[in-house]
């Protein structure tokens, strides 16, 4: 009887520490897959600054993208760094869209990638909505339209 409550009990806290860190999942209508969003444990260290973390990954390849979250009095930058693809998404009360990386990142050792943007896919994004959004619906959309920005999603698949 002690060992199945200490399973139960066990098996609980298991659950409930699991279902803390997931935040999100939904579909990208990309080649890379739906999506899973999870809240990082440990925050991200960013020019001295520890900041809100969250982990995306994708079903159809092993691209994962942190999404690190800075607020500023003017903003709230949400800098999405990966091995593929480094950027940016802004949201400055007018609208939210996606930027290069700011250069004082470059210290950092990020930088965005000219080579692998699709130029098309970043003016289009450029303002994808003028709403108010919580973190976690920003880091929704984010999950959403990130993966577009990627030129080619097929050499990505490809790694898995």
């Amino acid at each position: 009887m002690k060992r199945i409550l200490f399973a139960a009990v066990l098996t609980l806290i298991c659950t409930a520490s699991f279902s803390q860190k997931f935040v999100a999942e939904g579909k990208t209508w990309s080649a890379l897959g739906d999506y899973r969003i999870e809240a990082m444990e440990q925050p991200v260290l960013i020019n001295g600054k520890e900041l809100e973390g969250f982990q995306i990954s994708y079903r159809n390849t092993g691209l994962k993208a942190t999404v690190a979250v800075e607020k500023t009095s003017k903003c709230k930058k949400y800098y999405v760094l990966s091995d593929n693809l480094s950027i940016q998404y802004v949201f400055n009360n007018n609208y939210f869209g996606v930027e290069r990386l700011d250069k004082q990142l470059e210290k950092e050792g990020y930088k965005t990638v000219s080579e692998k943007l699709d130029n098309e896919q970043y003016f289009h994004q450029r303002v994808i909505t003028c709403d108010k959004f919580s973190d976690h619906e920003n880091t929704r959309l984010i999950a959403a339209y990130y993966p577009f920005l990627l030129k080619d999603q097929e050499a990505i698949l490809a790694i898995k």
